[in-house]
């Protein structure tokens, strides 16, 4: 890189390369499936460091975006699920305007996966599901911030051992209960669109789009399935 005070220039060009042969005629039919054998290889190669990080884009109803790294934690056959406050900025553009956007970046092994899609809340049942199997201190964390808001140095963990306290709860009790709280839960991508990218020499990388056909019953999806130029 030659940097300046008035100016950043990345010179360098790393070249991509993939073995694979990546086409609509090698493909599973439903992107879902075609997701799950790309994420459980990125999850064993032993390479890819946080194959679950993931980029969220949403945006406002007047369209001004946002973008955030989130870790992904389910799949099930409506889409992708990850969880939050509900009254984090993420969720509040959700609830406003209820469609996102993924994007899954794994660099060791030169494979991207693009999701779009709208969103809604998963049920209050799976929600405290997944909450239950977190360690204590997340859950605890899950109840002491108020995320997105502007805080005060040390507010945080004043109110992390105020709610310690409140549950009489500390890290040598495992099996302590703390409840879900009702701000707290999980959100689900329900894709419309996903893009599969192949790195290769010279740029010339190979894309594959899944585009929803529109009218057909949501529990039985149909997909269009094309080469994109890279």
């Amino acid at each position: 890189m030659d940097a300046h005070i008035d100016k950043l220039k990345v010179l360098s060009h790393n070249q991509y390369f993939n073995h694979d042969v990546l086409s609509p005629n090698t493909v599973k039919k439903n992107p879902l499936d075609q997701f799950e054998i790309w994420f459980n290889h990125a999850s064993t190669s032993g390479h890819v460091q946080e194959p679950e990080a993931m980029s969220l884009s949403t945006a406002t109803p007047d369209g001004i975006p946002s973008a955030r790294i989130v870790l992904f934690k389910r799949l099930d056959p409506r889409g992708f699920i990850f969880f939050t406050n509900y009254h984090s900025r993420k969720s509040q553009e959700l609830a406003a305007n209820p469609r996102a956007a993924l994007v899954f970046y794994w660099r060791e092994i030169h494979r991207s996966v693009r999701i779009l899609g709208k969103v809604e809340k998963i049920s209050r049942d799976e929600s405290e599901e997944y909450f239950n199997s977190r360690p204590l201190g997340s859950r605890l964390g899950a109840w002491a911030s108020k995320q997105s808001t502007v805080v005060q140095e040390g507010e945080v963990m004043q109110r992390l051992h105020g709610m310690e306290k409140r549950f009489n709860a500390s890290a040598e009790d495992k099996d302590v209960t703390i409840p879900l709280p009702d701000f707290w839960g999980g959100w689900r991508v329900v894709p419309d669109e996903m893009e599969f990218w192949s790195g290769k020499p010279s740029r010339l990388h190979d894309r594959v789009r899944y585009l929803r056909i529109p009218n057909i019953p949501e529990d039985n999806p149909q997909w269009q399935i094309d080469r994109l130029s890279p």
